[in-house]
């Protein structure tokens, strides 16, 4: 399994995406790491181990790694946080506390409430304040040069001093191509060539830049970590006459729960008391409450709306809805698009390549060109330092891709990595399943025929009996409309024959049951049938008997998801089924799907899906159940499971999940990846157009520091809160 040789670290206080880029990159260059990621919006550094037995070498040589580069940064292993994730407490029936009264962490590792980084900021903000009133002042002292030198420098400390503390500390760790080191090197710079106030001024601006960029990425994360603030919080226990508020993780399977109105679902279960209706949206993306009622099984994440219910508990927290999608989500950052990789690989050579174009500049003009002043060189070449560093990518385009999966879980649609989100862009092809996707799965018998001198109750009841042992939902439905009991020790011999049907001995006669096939194999003269529904034929002792008809409708939008794909750029759409080809064939029509091939194995399916991939011009998207169609699903480019709300296959086998069983919002899905592509882009373009612009300007003599400054904070900041867009898909 893939958790064995993994490992998850918070990196607690990490604010620095440039840092979280290095620290990803040399943990991938350790011998024993296959691969890691690090998700600079929750501080998540997961790391692919080579070999169990080194997860303590590298645990250590990590945290080498990150008081290396970011000394105050605290690393957290995961799952050791999460054990401390709630305060486990017992009342009574009467107790007032809430669960999150109680201080607690976030599955992040990081503590709410209290912070040092809001102390930290109230003390930067003082600062820069009181500095701002010593480079004012000191603008009035023009008649006493040596006071107003004095008053410059003052304040440059007071403003900049944390920035010349820590380039300070990085040199001593070998870190030189450092933002603080650049910046730092830059304003001293412009202190050499007497450029006092602008010096003081530059670093000013950058220090209120960095505020409100710090701002603006804590603004997205909280708002990314609102989309996925649905995990319950305490699961009111029954504990014989007492109801104890525990953790959900603490509730085992088998336990009661009570569920009141307005209280989040804390665990998957079965209602076994009272009758309510939930809000699903945390789940689904939909605003129609559903009624459940005794019987009925209801998902830890829904809502309970309007009257209390007791839940017997069927899966511990760990293996519950809710905690697999917030696995998923939270997991999806570390499989990331082609263009963060791009933009890591970018950000490593892009510094180092400005640095020595800066050093270039201030040395060879003025060696080469007659009449060229230095200090006007130099001056150029440290706008070109503060320019060095690649923030605004690194930041903006990670918070882009994990703002459009964020935005796409709330609709109901679960992504798993910015890959698959990418890869969304260029679908040519869509690939069908009918039963269950375009269909919605549920069969109803709608027709009996029965051969003369054949009774149609003993057709229903030996149709029953041999479909007793499967839970195929035509088999279900069959078993369901004879609604007696069954008697299954008086089946013998029992085989399903696959693609064909059922074979087997009931009250010592041969039962054959299933499609025109299995008639075939067995050479038994039947009846064809044209019609809508699925055919089920039925021969005893070799006679045919008869045939019933079950039939399943399809789905509301399905047509309308077929429909909106074309108009989204789809070429083609096709569907492939193991039912007859004469129900296939009319499902096609009914929904203008452009091939359709029927009655296949599910080898066959799989061989049919070959030949379409190597006949395809972009990505090729398959939609199935998640079960039956594993094999496909992991094929495809991109494989989306109708999740079925809560159906493990379809979450493990795919890389997309729609929550909601709606083909329309593959439509959706796509959607929010354009968007969210078309952000990137932008991001992309205006980044590295304003610094490239900024550096020309800069090396002409045509642009200051405050212009450069601007290139470097300011727009990371637009750039950050371009990527917010993200999350209003």
């Amino acid at each position: 399994m893939e958790g064995i040789n993994k490992l998850e670290l918070i990196l607690e206080g990490l604010n620095c995406a440039n840092c979280a880029s290095k620290i990803e990159r040399k943990v991938n260059e350790l011998s024993e790491v296959n691969d890691a990621s690090m998700n600079f919006i929750n501080r998540t550094l997961t790391i692919n181990l080579k070999e169990k037995k080194d997860i303590e070498k590298v645990l250590q040589e990590t945290k080498n790694i990150v008081n290396k580069l970011e000394p105050h940064v605290k690393v957290v292993e995961k799952q050791k946080g999460l054990k401390k994730a709630y305060k486990v407490h017992s009342c009574n029936d009467h107790c007032e506390c809430s669960g999150h009264e109680h201080t607690h962490q976030h599955e992040h590792g990081y503590e709410d409430g209290h912070n040092h980084g809001d102390i930290d900021s109230r003390r930067k903000i003082v600062t820069i304040i009181a500095g701002t009133i010593g480079l004012i002042s000191a603008a009035f002292l023009k008649d006493n040069l040596q006071m107003q030198l004095s008053i410059y420098i003052l304040s440059y400390i007071l403003i900049g001093g944390d920035v010349i503390l820590t380039a300070v500390r990085n040199i001593g760790k070998g870190e030189i191509f450092d933002e603080n080191f650049l910046m730092v090197l830059a304003t001293i710079g412009a202190f050499a060539i007497k450029e006092y106030p602008e010096a003081v001024s530059v670093m000013l601006f950058y220090q209120v830049g960095e505020l409100f960029q710090d701002y603006a990425v804590d603004r997205s994360r909280k708002s990314i970590s609102a989309l996925m603030d649905i995990k319950p919080e305490f699961a009111n226990a029954q504990r014989g006459n007492k109801i104890v508020k525990l953790s959900p993780e603490a509730v085992k399977v088998g336990d009661i729960i009570v569920v009141k109105p307005g209280e989040r679902v804390p665990l998957d279960g079965k209602v076994i008391k009272g009758e309510t209706f939930v809000d699903t949206s945390a789940l689904t993306g939909e605003s129609v409450q559903r009624k459940v009622k005794e019987g009925s099984e209801i998902l830890s994440g829904f809502i309970n709306k309007t009257s209390l219910i007791t839940v017997k508990v069927s899966k511990n927290y760990g293996q519950s809805t809710i905690a697999r999608i917030l696995e998923l989500v939270e997991n999806a950052a570390s499989r990331k698009a082609q263009t963060e990789k791009f933009i890591t690989k970018f950000a490593k050579y892009y510094t180092p390549a400005v640095v020595i174009t800066a050093a270039a500049l201030a040395i060879i003009p003025p060696l080469v060109i007659e009449g060229a002043i230095f200090s006007n060189w130099l001056y150029r070449a440290l706008i070109f330092l503060v320019i060095s560093c690649p923030c605004a990518l690194v930041i903006s385009i990670p918070l882009g891709f994990f703002g459009g999966i964020g935005a796409a879980s709330k609709k109901g649609i679960l992504v798993k990595g910015g890959n698959y989100l990418e890869a969304l862009n260029s679908v040519d092809t869509v690939v069908f399943d009918k039963t269950g996707t375009l269909t919605k799965g549920v069969f109803n018998v709608t027709e009996i025929v029965s051969m003369d001198g054949v009774d149609k109750e003993e057709l229903v009841q030996m149709a029953a009996l041999g479909e007793s042992f499967s839970n195929h939902p035509i088999a279900v439905s069959i078993c369901e409309y004879y609604g007696k009991d069954i008697d299954k020790s008086i089946i013998k011999n029992y085989e399903e024959v696959s693609g064909h049907g059922v074979k087997a001995m009931v009250k010592d006669r041969q039962l054959l049951l299933g499609n025109k096939k299995l008639m075939e194999k067995e050479n038994i003269d039947y009846k064809e049938v044209d019609s809508y529904g699925t055919v089920v034929h039925i021969a005893v002792d070799n006679k045919y008997w008869g045939y019933i008809i079950i039939s399943d409708e399809i789905k509301e939008d399905s047509k309308k998801a077929i429909n909106e794909l074309k108009k989204i750029g789809v070429k083609k759409v096709v569907m492939l089924t193991g039912d007859n080809k004469s129900v296939a064939e009319k499902v096609g029509k009914e929904l203008e799907i452009d091939e359709v091939y029927s009655e296949l194995l599910p080898i066959d399916k799989v061989n049919k899906f070959e030949k379409l991939y190597e006949n395809k011009n972009g990505n090729i998207l398959f939609v199935g159940d998640g079960i039956n169609d594993a094999p496909v699903l992991s094929r495809a480019d991109i494989g989306v499971a109708m999740g079925g709300l809560g159906s493990d296959a379809a979450i493990e086998a795919s890389d997309v999940v729609i929550m909601t069983d709606e083909p329309s919002k593959i439509v959706t899905g796509i959607n929010i990846a354009k968007k969210t592509r078309k952000i990137v882009v932008e991001n992309i373009v205006f980044a590295l157009g304003i610094k490239f612009l900024v550096l020309i300007l800069g090396a002409l003599g045509m642009a200051n520091m405050w212009e450069a400054v601007f290139a470097d904070v300011g727009v990371a900041l637009i750039a950050v809160i371009n990527s917010m867009r993200t999350l209003k898909n």
